[in-house]
């Protein structure tokens, strides 16, 4: 009797190829690539008031120091794809890497105030390739299913770079010097190139993509931003209008925004894709970016400055205080796909961005007497809002588009959140220079002159002293102690408010696909 033949069996499911010891060394460069890029955003903040006085700078010219990087940041960002496919990938990243080595030698060479700003500007261009860079390897070189590894590692930088910044510069400034800050990124390229070069294969250039470029629009969001940065940072010291500076700045920067909306229209593919703001998800979700940028950035440059006015904290101490925030953020970074695949995308924005307005209004009841203590709440309180508004914005701004705009969205969603960052800095040194003076002059108007109570408190100080004068310059150092405390009441109030303001626009986003991917943070 012949026997009956099984049936072939279905073939056995092959195991997906697991990345190579090449593919994670070229993830271990990106990322670190990311890692000096972030912490060079905000190495400068707790230094800043040692950088200002060596410099000859006075505290609203200090903000260019953190203000060149952004601005110069949100002009790179969105040009990274285009000259990541002209140069290759790892050309790119050797000509960035080299470009930011040099220019950090140049910051920490600097003995003035322009030259530290030219060396910021140019590592702000170097340093923002290679934050989305970044995420182009990982996305290149690592399978599928080994993807989310990557990613929470350029999470885990994304997040920790700008909080880390603070406390490593403050920790040199103190140990070391201030320059160090910048010299620190010399070891870190050479250990990057030696990772770029043994890791990442070389690719042809393909310069006949020169003649795609937007140039209008990559001219016109130069000019736009730089001259709009000028403008702002520029505009209250000198009287607004009235100064011609002033007024080239706005015409200027006009056109730069007229030569960017022309791109739109004239380019294959414009520098920014900027019709996707009329889209009404996405367009909510960038706006809410800016609100993020405007706290994150914000608080992390102005919480150092007032340490080290009021509280006498040195830029180590302050880094420290800078660096609570990012507690919360690391802790949560494992449930970060439960918190994807389950949490409501407006619940959590929600959430997140009522976290960082209430962590800003929190610290509305600073006095003379407070110390860096006062700010651990709100800093804790800070890194859930950072989380949960950074994680899931990003998700949402390639979610909100179709696929071929997703590195547009993303780039774009980047740029707006620098654009934020911006923004707050500009606006702080504004409030600096007009509500410290007001504050001044009404705490003044409040006293009377022929006082008995105020003439003995005087006349006491000028006698405990030594020296009768000594007691009116005390009254007046207190004075502008107790002004520059409003001043900076002022400034959370006004972040608080941003939040605020944004908060209606959590209404108008859409629930996140239930098999959406864990997209990289920036």
């Amino acid at each position: 009797m012949a026997s009956v033949a099984n049936p072939a069996s279905p073939p056995a499911p092959t195991r997906p190829r697991n990345a190579d010891l090449g593919a994670w060394l070229a993830v271990a460069a990106g990322t670190l690539g990311a890692l000096m890029a972030t912490l060079d955003i905000s190495i400068v903040n707790s230094a800043l008031p040692t950088i200002q006085g060596e410099l000859g700078a006075t505290g609203t010219e200090g903000a260019w120091v953190a203000t060149a990087y952004l601005v110069a940041e949100i002009v790179i960002i969105p040009l990274s794809a285009w000259l990541e496919r002209m140069f290759g990938l790892r050309t790119f990243l050797l000509i960035a890497v080299t470009l930011f080595t040099i220019f950090s030698v140049i910051c920490g060479l600097s003995n003035s105030l322009g030259m530290m700003v030219v060396g910021r500007i140019g590592q702000g261009f170097t340093g923002g390739a290679l934050i989305p860079t970044a995420q182009t390897i990982i996305a290149q070189r690592l399978p599928r299913h080994q993807q989310s590894i990557g990613t929470a590692a350029f999470g885990i930088v994304a997040i920790l770079g700008p909080l880390l910044g603070p406390l490593v510069g403050g920790w040199l400034t103190e140990n070391v010097s201030w320059h160090y800050a910048f010299f620190l990124n010399v070891p870190i390229s050479v250990i990057l190139l030696t990772l770029l070069l043994v890791a990442l294969p070389a690719d042809k250039p393909r310069f006949e993509l020169l003649g795609e470029a937007d140039w209008l629009g990559i001219a016109g969001l130069a000019l736009g931003l730089g001259c709009l940065t000028v403008f702002l940072e520029e505009g209250a010291r000198e009287e607004w209008f009235a100064s011609e500076l002033i007024r080239y700045m706005a015409g200027l920067s006009a056109l730069g925004f007229a030569l960017l909306l022309t791109g739109q229209f004239v380019a294959k593919r414009p520098v920014i894709k900027l019709s996707l703001l009329l889209d009404r998800q996405f367009g909510a979700v960038a706006t809410m970016g800016i609100a993020l940028g405007v706290v994150l950035y914000g608080t992390s440059y102005a919480i150092p400055q007032f340490l080290a006015a009021i509280a006498d904290y040195n830029a180590l101490q302050s880094g420290k205080v800078v660096l609570l925030s990012g507690i919360p953020s690391i802790m949560m970074m494992p449930f970060v796909p439960l918190l994807i695949r389950y949490v409501d995308i407006r619940l959590a924005v929600g959430t997140g961005m009522l976290a960082m307005g209430v962590s800003a209004w929190m610290e509305t009841d600073l006095t003379i007497f407070s110390t860096g203590a006062q700010f651990t709440d709100s800093q804790l309180l800070r890194g859930v809002g950072t989380i949960l508004g950074m994680l899931f914005l990003s998700q949402a701004c390639v979610q909100s588009v179709p696929p071929e705009d997703a590195g547009d969205a993303s780039g774009l969603f980047n740029a707006m959140r620098n654009l934020g960052g911006s923004f707050a800095l500009a606006g702080i040194s504004i409030l600096q220079q007009n509500r410290l003076w007001l504050h001044e002059r009404r705490i003044e108007s409040s006293l009377n002159a022929n006082s008995p109570s105020l003439q003995d408190y005087v006349s006491g100080l000028g006698h405990a002293l030594g020296n009768p004068a000594a007691g009116i310059r005390m009254l007046g150092q207190s004075i502008q102690g107790q002004a520059l405390v409003m001043t900076y009441i002022d400034i959370f109030f006004a972040m608080s408010l941003v939040t605020v303001l944004v908060f209606p626009l959590v209404f108008l986003l859409k629930p996140l696909p239930k098999d959406a991917p864990t997209g990289a943070m920036h």
